[in-house]
């Protein structure tokens, strides 16, 4: 049986990170917009511009994928707090520990994992 509590304190630590890195990449985003708009609004012809595009782009990225983790761990802690954690959303098996150390956040077994769910 898993140590709920070694998770909880776990997923509460990556919660942190998460939190801390949000403000940090949205500066990024604002920093890129506003390069943007003081650079030639034609990114083709603009030696910037594509650079500018590209940072945007990755970082816009890195916020949808920390905001999705964010959300990963609160529903996984909100799991603990319910007492349904380290169950499989889909088939109600028991979700092996060392699947639980990899992804902690992870509502799946493996085997569900593994047919496209989400982690």
């Amino acid at each position: 049986m898993p140590d709920y509590e070694r998770f909880r304190i776990l997923l509460e630590e990556e919660r942190e990170r998460k939190v801390a890195l949000l403000p940090a990449l949205r500066a990024d985003i604002a920093s890129a917009n506003s390069a943007r708009q003081d650079s030639n609004v034609d990114d083709e012809h603009d030696p910037e511009g594509s650079t500018i595009a590209f940072e945007l782009s990755q970082a816009s990225a890195l916020l949808k994928q920390s905001s999705a983790g964010l959300d990963q761990v609160e529903a996984a802690l909100a799991r603990i707090a319910a007492g349904t954690y380290g169950i499989c959303a889909v088939c109600g098996e028991a979700i092996a520990e060392g699947r639980l150390e990899a992804r902690p956040w992870t509502p799946f077994c493996i085997r569900h994992a593994s047919a496209g769910r989400s982690q």
